[in-house]
This record gives structure tokens, sequence and C-alpha cells, in this order.
């Protein structure tokens, strides 16, 4: 077994604090990563909370996970010693099923395993995540990074990047289409990044006015202040897909007027509260809400690439591990821009 630092919860609600225990030692297929930069997820903050009542503790979160391959086992052929990589959301599945056949782990139908706060294949061990020292995963589960990517800068492409990208994909949106991105945080920003340079038509909705400035340099091209009614009135009816990445509770119905005909609200935000939608609202104007759930494998590969062809990544602050505390009540406040990442040589 190998020695592991990190930070972890101990219970519902518990700032966060050193613990060590042991990760499993490499197996055939195994990738053992040491870990150089976590990016700070607001789900961290949720599953810490229990807010979804499926938590498992003690807990160490994070799923945006950059580091070094320092070993692999004798079967693993797409990753080397030294090679940078990088963990997402998703650690196993059972890769088997239609689901994982087609390359969507995430949708896997016996149930996919997540980074942290779930149980692996064996049924008993709890997944740890990133917020520590070391990782070992199967090479399936492991992306490669590009050495175009700055490693720091690439660790919340794992999330919010794979998580915007995919239904932006999904959908086809593109050159002719009017997209509005609801909330400009961790999510938000990556998405204006990705919808424009895929060549659409970006509005950034945001109840922030001070944000309109960070909005158009990230790549939007209109900006709307949603609590001004003029403002709210002017944009009714008008966009091909909204893509809403907000975790806190709001009020769907007033987003839901803001399409055209035919549009598509896309839910990528997990508020904890449930959606409530008129029928009349979308049966009369055929009208869709769908959701997105980060991405598969494959996806996340193509994804990264595309970052690396294209110099995207993400806008963030380093931290040390020793305030990660502290930053989650600036998130919690919309105090960072836009998206906290760990130093982990700090722990």
């Amino acid at each position: 077994m190998l020695p592991t630092k990190s930070y972890a919860a101990q219970s519902a609600g518990a700032t966060l604090s050193p613990f060590n225990f042991e990760r499993r030692n490499p197996g055939p297929h195994d990738v053992e990563i040491d870990i150089m930069y976590c990016g700070v997820c607001h789900t961290d903050i949720h599953f810490i909370n229990n807010d979804w009542g499926i938590s498992i503790y003690p807990m160490v979160p994070g799923h945006e996970i950059i580091g070094k391959v320092v070993s692999v086992g004798g079967h693993v052929r797409k990753l080397h010693p030294g090679d940078i990589a990088g963990v997402g959301c998703l650690v196993d599945s059972c890769r088997d099923c239609e689901f994982c056949n087609q390359g969507l782990e995430q949708y896997c139908a016996n149930g996919a395993v997540y980074t942290y706060s779930a149980y692996e294949k064996d049924g008993k061990t709890i997944t740890q995540g990133g917020y520590s020292s070391r990782i070992v995963v199967d090479e399936r589960f492991v992306l490669n990074i590009s050495p175009d990517l700055p490693p720091e800068k690439a660790a919340p492409l794992l999330c919010a990047g794979i998580t915007t990208y995919s239904p932006l994909k999904l959908w086809k949106v593109g050159k002719g289409h009017k997209i509005a991105i609801i909330g400009l945080g961790g999510l938000g920003h990556m998405a204006v990044k990705f919808a424009a340079s895929f060549g659409a038509d970006v509005t950034v909705l945001s109840t922030s006015p001070n944000k309109k400035e960070d909005a158009l340099k990230l790549g939007a091209h209109h900006f709307v202040i949603t609590t001004d009614a003029e403002q709210l009135k002017a944009v009714a009816n008008k966009f091909d897909f909204i893509l809403d990445t907000l975790s806190a509770v709001h009020d769907y119905n007033m987003y839901v007027g803001l399409l055209k005909t035919g549009g598509t609200l896309i839910c990528v935000g997990l508020p904890t509260e449930p959606i409530q939608i008129p029928s009349f609202n979308i049966v009369f104007t055929r009208k869709c809400i769908a959701g997105s759930l980060i991405g598969g494998l494959p996806e996340t590969q193509e994804m990264l690439d595309y970052c690396a062809e294209n110099n995207i990544t993400a806008d963030v602050e380093v931290i040390p591990i020793q305030q990660i505390n502290e930053a989650y009540k600036r998130m919690l406040n919309n105090d960072v821009k836009y998206r906290f990442v760990i130093d982990m040589a700090t722990l």
C-alpha cells in the first residue's frame, strides 16, 4: 500500500484538515500519479456538506487532477513515467454496458465510480480525490496532458472544461447560433471560451454588472444583467441555446422565456431544489429542457487536445492547500476568477 497525505472532511459540513491514508499498489493496468495541481469545484462543497445526501466520510475531495506519472503497470501502453497526466470525475465503470462501449462512461448503466465519495468496484473501498499527494487509477480513466498546456491552468479542464465542452458539441453549437451562458464562474467562463471558439454569438447572463468587462474579454459578444427588466425584455425569445451553469437555486422559467421557439435550455449546474417549469411554457413553443453530465473519456481527451491546439485554458488563482477552507468561503461569495487550483507541492 502507498502512504498518502491529503486534506479531508471527517463529517458533513466539517472544515478540511490534514489526513493520512493509503492508496492501493499499482496493478498491471494502473497508473500511479504524483499530484501537482488539483482544481477546486463547487461540487466539492456540495459533497462536503452532504447537500445531496450521498456523501461518504472521511472524504478527500478533488476531481480536477493534474500530475506526473511515476510508475505504470506492465500492461499500460499509452502512458509512461515522466508524462503529465490528468484524472477527472471518474476512476472506473463497468466497461461493458452500452454506454461504456460508446465511450460514455459517465452514464454507465451499472454505476460509474466517481473520483471521491464513492465505492470502488469491490463495494467497500472508498474512493478519495485529488486534494492528496498521489493517486492510482486504471489507464482507461487517465488522460494525456499536452506539454503545451500549463498544468495549473489545465486542471479545471477535467471538470469545468469537459462539462461545458460536451453539451456544446452534442448540440453542435457554432456559427449561426445565438447562445446565452448563465453565470460567469468556473463553468461559465469555460463555456464562453468554447462557445466563442466554435463561432457562436455569445451572450453572458449575470446578476453582477461588474462582470461585464471580463465577459467580453473572455470572448462574449454581449452582456445582460438579469435583474434589469428592460435588458431581459430586449432578449426575450432570442436564443437558440442557453447553457445554465448555476449551482445555486434559481428561476428556470425566466430563462426559458429567453429561448426562441424550438430552443433548448441545457442544465449543467446542480442546484439542491427541483426544476419547476409550467408545461405550457414548453409545450406551446416546442422548447426543450435538457441536462448534460461531464463527458466520457474519449470526449474528454478530445477536449484536452482541442484546448492544446487552440490555446484554451482556465483562468485560475493558485493557492496552497492550507488556504482551502478560506477558498470555499470565497467561492460562496463569488470571490474567485474563475477557478481555485491547489498547488499540491504545499501539502
